[in-house]
């Protein structure tokens, strides 16, 4: 199982189940899972909902669709995930400039309170400048006042998703994707501090080293830093 895991990180109860069933071994999914759970792994996949509606009036509407995107802070996109560790875990949020698939900032807390992420957000525009749009969802963090306000003083346009349309903010649901499965999954982190530095590791690896066949195999980094 630990070589099949190793292979296939993403691998749940029920294809590990399958799994032992092609060679052989006939477990049921209460003993795959106890199995798993005892090789540290089952805990990886997150099971939270992070994304609890905020206040209504502060709802802004999504301004992506349709938009050209042909240059370095047009767009940005924000977004908030977990991430498990051995022992216990953490909130990870991050913000991807869209022309260049680019991470301008990012951030670690042990909560989700709104001020998490508006801090990442104002150390981002500090560093980067500030983008024409923010896109985010309707999470909580988002449709606060804090968050709604500080926009509307930097004169940052505000789009938010539609309520349960994950593929408008497609460019930082595929990072999430990338980040878990090349890197959290495969090297889980034993606390904070390990956790931390694994991931500034692979964020410097993804904006100045991988290509992405979004942005014609280009790095991240050729496009935004020439031209923001």
């Amino acid at each position: 199982m630990d070589e099949h895991y190793i292979k296939h990180p993403t691998a749940g109860v029920i294809r590990m189940q399958d799994f032992l069933f092609t060679i052989s071994i006939i477990a049921n999914h209460k003993r795959v899972r106890r199995l798993l759970r005892l090789m540290g792994v089952l805990a990886i996949y997150p099971k939270r909902n992070l994304s609890k509606l905020g206040k209504i009036k502060y709802i802004r509407p999504y301004l992506l669709r349709g938009l050209s995107i042909t240059k370095p802070n047009k767009a940005w996109a924000i977004d908030i995930t977990f991430i498990p560790m051995a022992n216990g875990f953490m909130y990870l949020t991050a913000i991807i400039d869209i022309y260049s698939r680019y991470i301008v900032g990012w951030g670690l807390s042990n909560s989700l309170e709104a001020k998490c992420s508006l801090d990442v957000l104002k150390e981002a525009i500090a560093v980067h400048g500030k983008p024409e749009i923010v896109n985010s969802d309707q999470g909580s963090q988002f449709t606060c006042e804090g968050w709604i306000n500080y926009l509307e003083k930097e004169n940052v346009k505000i789009s938010m998703d539609g309520k349960g349309r994950a593929i408008d903010n497609i460019f930082i649901e595929r990072f999430w994707r990338s980040l878990k499965y090349d890197h959290v999954y495969l090297f889980p982190a034993e606390d904070g501090i390990e956790l931390y530095r694994g991931l500034k590791e692979y964020f410097h690896y993804y904006n100045n080293e991988l290509s992405h066949q979004g942005i014609n195999r280009q790095i991240p980094a050729t496009l935004y830093k020439p031209a923001a």
